[in-house]
């Protein structure tokens, strides 16, 4: 966790839960367990490095539980804590706004970044 400067606590909740992909990874855990595999299929755009980091971050916070199974081979599966759970509310939310401020814009995520479209159907990230 990143050491806040102030005692802001928007600024101690972005220290957790801020950066490119842990939102993402929030939204996608909040659909039930996952193996890191799963993850990486989910967002294919994540290095597994960076998905390895923020894991770690989100473990080391409480909001990620990680369960190792002593098999052959390994297997790893993440979940959100109960504290982690009570994000689900504002990742809906951030859901709900990107998937508005997509429509307000034109945007079709299936078409790239910044592409235009008519289409204001409603999205998930799925």
């Amino acid at each position: 966790m990143k050491r806040t400067v102030t005692s802001c606590p928007v600024e101690t909740a972005m220290s957790v839960i801020g950066g490119r992909w842990r939102a993402v990874i929030l939204f996608y855990l909040l659909q039930g367990t996952k193996r890191f595999s799963e993850l990486r299929r989910a967002i294919p755009n994540i290095s597994q490095r960076m998905l390895t980091q923020d894991l770690r971050g989100l473990e080391a916070a409480g909001i990620v539980a990680r369960t190792v199974y002593a098999e052959v081979p390994p297997r790893v599966e993440y979940r959100l804590t109960p504290l982690g759970e009570r994000l689900r509310p504002s990742v809906e939310a951030l859901l709900a706004w990107g998937n508005e401020l997509e429509a307000a814009l034109g945007m079709d995520r299936n078409r790239g970044a910044g592409k235009r479209t008519s289409a204001s159907a409603k999205r998930s990230c799925l």
